[in-house]
């Protein structure tokens, strides 16, 4: 009789289990979150280096390891990703690495999936976000990149200095925490984006973008 139990017990246990398996695996960006686990069964990076995550402004930065010698970096970004889809995914690519800094670029692709999400929305995704983390992690550091001026994305300008605003307002009176602002500096004179530092597409940089990344981002890297 046991036995017979047990077996039934097994079956409604995986009945149960099928669709909350079904459903992450259907996932947006599962695929991406299985590469990167993947890596780590390969070579699971040390603990206290300084993780990136977010969007394709980190996953297309390839050679980031390359910009800061000395630092340890990991990246985990993922293209196409919002602040929902990081969030989602916290336990795969924040918490098991144990970071002594978080750097977070995200923000840009939730305002550009739907003219409905608002400067206000972004605000109080990323303080979920930042919130999830310090709950975990009360002592990590944590950034956050502005978002670029991409020139294919123009009409959301004005959405996105407002959220850098209300983000940098956030941050200032919270403790190891800081913004980074590279929004002004990847802008020309007459107050337009650099049209040499993107890509053909006009929303990715080239290696002149990240070369002004690396500049503002350093003094904020912690070495030790």
């Amino acid at each position: 009789m046991k036995s017979i139990l047990r077996h039934l017990f097994s079956i409604l246990f995986f009945l149960t289990a099928l669709p909350n398996l079904y459903a992450q695996e259907s996932a947006p960006f599962y695929a991406d979150i299985q590469e990167f686990k993947k890596q780590d069964n390969i070579h699971f990076p040390s603990a206290n280096a300084i993780l990136f995550i977010g969007s394709s402004s980190f996953t297309k930065w390839k050679d980031v390891q390359d910009y800061f010698p000395g630092y340890a970096i990991i990246n985990r970004g993922f293209g196409g990703s919002t602040l929902p889809d990081v969030i989602r995914f916290a336990d795969d690519i924040i918490f098991p690495y144990n970071p002594k800094q978080i750097v977070i670029y995200c923000g840009e692709n939730d305002l550009a999936a739907s003219d409905t999400v608002t400067s206000n929305m972004v605000f109080s995704r990323f303080t979920t976000l930042f919130d999830m983390i310090r709950n975990h992690m009360p002592d990590v550091q944590i950034d956050f990149v502005s978002l670029k001026p991409s020139p294919s994305r123009a009409r959301l300008f004005k959405k996105m200095e407002a959220a850098n605003t209300m983000i940098k307002d956030f941050l200032k009176n919270k403790k190891n925490a800081e913004f980074i602002n590279v929004y002004y500096a990847m802008l020309s004179a007459d107050g337009t984006p650099m049209k040499d530092i993107f890509l053909e597409d006009n929303l990715h940089m080239n290696a002149k973008g990240y070369a002004i990344w690396k500049k503002i981002f350093l003094p904020y890297l912690i070495k030790k």
